[in-house]
């Protein structure tokens, strides 16, 4: 008993889970190229569940409870955010990141639960989160997939309101996102771009010419 109140073998505990369920999270992350990989999640993780434990028992004095012990749990969750700010970028419209800023974060408290000594917890976190990350990650590929971003050009009457426009591409499910209108003596031509399913836009091409204010489509 006193070596392992000297040892502190239950926090050797917490330690080694935190190394695996940081380890099982990072490694998916590795194997998907992400910046914060197997060590950055294992450190992460290692470094909550530490804190937490030290959180827990450093308000003991002759085993009395002196002050908040949420206190440095509490600045755990508010430094990670600027870790997982950090592996956020924004580029051309796009925003990448945001999985990688939310797996820190989450990987810290699954240490911040270890920390606290609630293991069940914490191990179906982990699992639940790797789950998340490669099962998921791919359904949400193929989902992606299903979608289409395409620009086109669309010939119509002259006078034709791109509301009128909308209203056509949406019976099939396809939402401009951005248009440009340039009008001449005999007719007015969109160039837009538009996303929406993949299948929907072989479908519109042939179809949206049976509509009287249409001329020609061409999707590029």
């Amino acid at each position: 008993m006193e070596v392992a109140r000297v040892l502190r073998l239950d926090l050797l505990i917490k330690l080694s889970l935190a190394v695996f369920l940081g380890g099982i999270i990072g490694f998916e992350r590795e194997l998907s190229g992400k910046p914060a990989g197997l060590r950055t999640n294992i450190l992460i993780c290692l470094g909550a569940a530490l804190l937490m434990d030290v959180s827990t028992r450093i308000g003991f004095v002759d085993g009395h409870r002196i002050g908040d012990p949420a206190r440095i749990a509490a600045q755990v969750v508010s430094g990670v955010g600027f870790l997982g700010a950090g592996t956020i970028m924004q580029g051309s419209g796009v925003v990448t990141g945001l999985t990688s800023a939310a797996t820190i974060w989450v990987v810290a408290a699954i240490g911040l639960t270890i920390g606290g000594g609630y293991y069940v917890e914490a191990l179906g976190a982990g699992l639940l989160v790797t789950f998340v990350l490669s099962a998921l990650g791919r359904l949400e590929i193929y989902v992606r997939r299903l979608r289409r971003r395409v620009t086109a050009t669309v010939r119509t009457r002259v006078g034709t309101t791109q509301e009128a426009l909308a209203e056509a591409l949406r019976s099939y499910g396809i939402m401009i996102e951005s248009a440009r209108i340039f009008d001449h003596s005999e007719d007015r031509t969109f160039e837009v771009k538009l996303a929406g399913p993949s299948r929907q836009f072989d479908i519109a091409e042939g179809e949206l010419l049976g509509r009287d204010f249409i001329l020609s489509v061409t999707f590029d």
